[in-house]
């Protein structure tokens, strides 16, 4: 199965679409920038789904759902808000066979139309705070989109919340950046950077953005999820006050969270390899799989243990048993990783008598021998292995390919004359020595990570003047 797909090293955007179409993850729609999302792509954002979801419902939110058609007028009434998403909005103007009256947004994010509705139900400070997220689709109008991480259709969740205070909101907003911290490094495998965005990188209508940033392995960032102060802004917009415990009107405070499809592009470019999908054991939709390796004279003895290998593991863990006979072992072998099945266990006439089959790792290669009795609690241990040994060797990857550099020279050869990485550089904050690199380099500030305050030193990697902030660039996704 290798043969279809195009290594790494060769070209690496030819590898990532190999991989999600040949994995049957995706495949391209008839409509230009949207996609197919197949079955077993599906089953991963359902995996993903369900443990977020716990997660927001462990911390007190409620799902809800709002219309996919936002009346024109909402989406201008914050200014910002509308001049960011302007070029992506698809518009509705007929409907019924008539022109309507006022146009119709299709929805690139819902804080217009939640917010409209928050000032019905918002009256008095009982009703804080207000925590409800949607599962939903957006539509943005994309130019150029690759599968997953970028389309004009994607699925989502975004959280929408109100609160009495800007503490409150603050306190939310960085909740929510931890919940998708510990999704993505205790689910995904994924290590992540985690920090404020730069104001010209920030959410259109927000206060401050908050996101986790991840390298993949063309060095790249990417940018996997956000969580957004947006102060009293959307409030401003839409008239949401409420009576105080003092009686005064006030304002209400305001967040919004989310993460979307583009996270199943992440976990690809995390660990995939040159043989297919590679996928950590807690979020694979297969953790295993059962293949028996028989001949006409041995089929039945061997299929029959084959089976009972697999009824051993039911239960305890996401099992697939494959005796097709179409395709020979080697076939299924190299099939089966290419869809990332962490765990492959072979079973043939010999294993059979002997009572033992062989375990063999999707991330190493490497192969377990096992006695019938010890398979379910071998197969536990190795995939808590598998799951700890992906995100150490993505951990390891990104500090290999992390420098400080405070010179602009040096700056500007790690992004235009290698292939780059993550630079933790010195900025001043100002946005006009922002857009100089972002010019010069194509690389971005992805982050200013928390934590760093003390390490910020000498100054600005563009101007020289004194430094107030340590600012991770890369180029980015």
């Amino acid at each position: 199965m290798a043969e279809r797909i195009t290594p790494r090293s060769e070209n690496y955007s030819e590898w990532y679409i190999n991989i999600v179409t040949e994995a049957k993850l995706a495949d391209y729609s008839p409509v230009k920038g949207c996609m197919v999302i197949r079955p077993r792509g599906y089953a991963l954002w359902e995996r993903m789904q369900a443990v977020l979801d716990g997660m927001f419902k462990e911390t007190g939110h409620q799902n809800a759902y709002f219309p996919l058609l936002i009346p024109e007028s909402f989406i201008r009434k914050e200014a910002e808000h509308v001049e960011g998403f302007s070029p992506e909005l698809a518009v509705v103007t007929r409907a019924g066979g008539e022109e309507l009256e006022e146009a119709l947004i299709v929805r690139p994010t819902s804080e217009t139309i939640i917010w409209s509705m928050y000032k019905k139900w918002i009256q008095s400070y009982r009703d804080l705070p207000l925590l409800i997220n949607q599962w939903a689709n957006v539509l943005r109008w994309e130019k150029r989109t690759r599968l997953f991480l970028r389309t004009s259709e994607f699925l989502w969740q975004e959280g929408h919340t109100a609160h009495a205070t800007q503490e409150e909101a603050r306190e939310e907003t960085l909740r929510m950046l931890e919940v998708y911290r510990r999704f993505a490094e205790d689910w995904l495998a994924m290590p992540v950077l985690t920090g404020v965005k730069s104001q010209s990188e920030k959410f259109a209508g927000a206060v401050n953005t908050y996101a986790i940033e991840a390298m993949m392995q063309d060095k790249k960032a990417l940018q996997a999820g956000t969580s957004h102060d947006l102060g009293q802004n959307f409030a401003k917009a839409f008239d949401v006050t409420f009576q105080d415990r003092e009686g005064r009107q006030s304002l209400v405070w305001a967040t919004s969270w989310g993460a979307s499809t583009r996270l199943i592009g992440a976990l690809i470019m995390s660990h995939s390899d040159d043989r297919g999908l590679v996928l950590p054991p807690k979020i694979a939709q297969t953790q295993i799989v059962v293949i028996p390796i028989f001949k006409n004279q041995n089929k039945a003895e061997v299929l029959a243990y084959a089976e009972k290998i697999r009824d051993s593991l039911k239960g305890g863990f996401r099992v697939e048993y494959d005796p097709d006979d179409n395709n020979s072992p080697g076939w299924k072998f190299a099939e089966w990783e290419l869809l990332g099945v962490p765990i492959r266990i072979e079973a043939g006439p010999r294993d059979r008598e002997a009572g033992k089959a062989v375990l063999v790792r999707r991330d190493t290669g490497e192969k377990i021998p096992a006695a019938f009795g010890d398979i379910p609690a071998k197969v536990g241990s190795l995939l808590e292995d598998i799951q700890k040994s992906l995100y150490a060797k993505a951990l390891e990857f990104r500090k290999a390919n992390t420098v400080c550099i405070s010179s602009y020279d040096e700056f500007l050869s790690f992004f235009n004359d290698t292939d780059g990485g993550f630079a933790e550089s010195p900025w001043c904050g100002s946005g006009e020595c922002e857009a100089k690199i972002k010019e010069a380099a194509k690389a971005t500030i992805r982050v200013l990570p928390f934590g760093n305050e003390q390490r910020v030193r000498g100054g600005c990697v563009a101007c020289g003047k004194e430094a107030a902030h340590l600012a991770v660039f890369a180029k980015s996704y």
